[in-house]
């Protein structure tokens, strides 16, 4: 299995009934594979930079799942078909999570060895003068 977004933009005048079928579509896909929705996010009625359709303004949706390759086929088709759908855009999101993942293990092991440095004594740099250390006493 593999992680997907689905965006797509729906006509502004959509009722949110139909908006919510269209998600309700999605997700039978999805679960009919053997895959499951991970978040699904409706970002509202926003500008289009240019008109699609003749519209400049366009309702945002967001899905998130898990399911194989051949859901994708069938969910962008039932969103090409559907009328009120303006636009749509499936990305495979695993490989970026995975790539974000490894940076954040890097990230958290160098800052590990930042901390155990500062830890340490500091050792002057070439050509600094040693610190003095405090005498010790004479021995009797």
């Amino acid at each position: 299995m593999r992680i997907y977004e689905e965006v797509f933009i729906v006509d502004p005048q959509t009722p949110e009934d139909q908006v919510d079928g269209i998600i309700a579509d999605i997700e039978s896909v999805v679960k009919e594979n053997g895959g499951q929705i991970d978040k699904v996010e409706k970002w509202g009625v926003r500008k289009l930079a240019y008109p699609v359709q003749k519209r400049t303004e366009g309702a945002y949706v967001l899905v998130q799942f898990r399911t194989d390759a051949k859901a994708i086929q069938e969910i962008e088709r039932r969103l090409r078909v559907n009328e009120l759908v303006l636009r749509n855009m499936t990305v495979r999101i695993d490989e970026k999570l995975k790539w974000l993942e490894k940076r954040r293990r890097k990230r958290e092991q160098r800052e590990a060895r930042m901390r155990a440095a500062a830890a340490r004594p500091a050792t002057p740099m070439p050509g600094q003068p040693i610190p003095e250390q405090p005498a010790a006493p004479p021995a009797s």
